[in-house]
């Protein structure tokens, strides 16, 4: 695994154009164009992200699809709500909803979105990509965190729903911290057990291919 500053250079540039670039847009453009212009310049900018690149056929990093989503849900509700406290405090359990279900689908097409999230932070070699082992991993941490983000979001709809408004803020940070960080801790440990067990596999691979000399050969 690399060294935290190496992570940190890689995931840098990612981090400025999925998320610093469209907050620096919206604030921008708010005292000009008012708040719907503010939440379309932030949103254009994030799909012409994703539309650059595929037109130049580049890799689409995980952390752009993952903020595109939750900034969509965030911004069709601003554009469209009547300004209630219940509607605002439903944008979040939408944008992880719509995360999950992302999480979700890029199973069955076969380009599992915890795979997306792992390149973006660490240069994962193609061949340790393509193993067998990898490639269910990914999609194993894929589902839970789909499992993860659709909980979170039932949760806390539900709690929206049925508890007092100050009863529901203290109660969402304490569901959404459990299940995010039991994601994060499962995550971590099945990630470090599919390292290991792949070198494990590479140890046992370079021993049999070995040669093997006969003591008449050695003489």
């Amino acid at each position: 695994m690399p060294r935290l500053r190496d992570l940190a250079r890689r995931a840098a540039p990612q981090l400025v154009e999925a998320t610093l670039v469209p907050l620096v847009l919206f604030y921008a453009a708010l005292a000009a164009l008012g708040p719907t212009g503010a939440i379309l310049a932030a949103l254009g900018w994030n799909y012409l992200a994703l539309v650059r690149r595929l037109y130049r056929r580049e890799r689409m990093p995980g952390l752009l699809v993952i903020s595109t989503l939750a900034l969509t849900a965030r911004s069709l509700l601003a554009l469209f709500s009547s300004h209630s406290l219940f509607v605002y405090f439903l944008q979040p359990s939408l944008a992880t909803a719509l995360i999950g279900g992302a999480f979700l689908l890029s199973v069955p097409l076969g380009r599992p979105l915890a795979e997306k999230l792992a390149h973006d932070f660490v240069a994962l070699p193609p061949s340790f990509v393509k193993r067998p082992r990898i490639r269910r991993l990914f999609v194993r941490i894929s589902l839970l965190w789909a499992l993860v983000s659709l909980a979170n979001a039932a949760g806390t709809l539900a709690l929206l729903l049925n508890v007092p408004l100050a009863t529901y803020l203290a109660a969402k940070t304490g569901v959404s911290s459990l299940l995010t960080g039991a994601g994060v801790v499962v995550s971590f440990l099945w990630f470090r057990r599919g390292l290991h067990r792949h070198n494990q596999e590479l140890a046992e691979g370079q021993t049999l291919e070995l040669p093997v000399v006969s003591p008449q050969a050695a003489a």
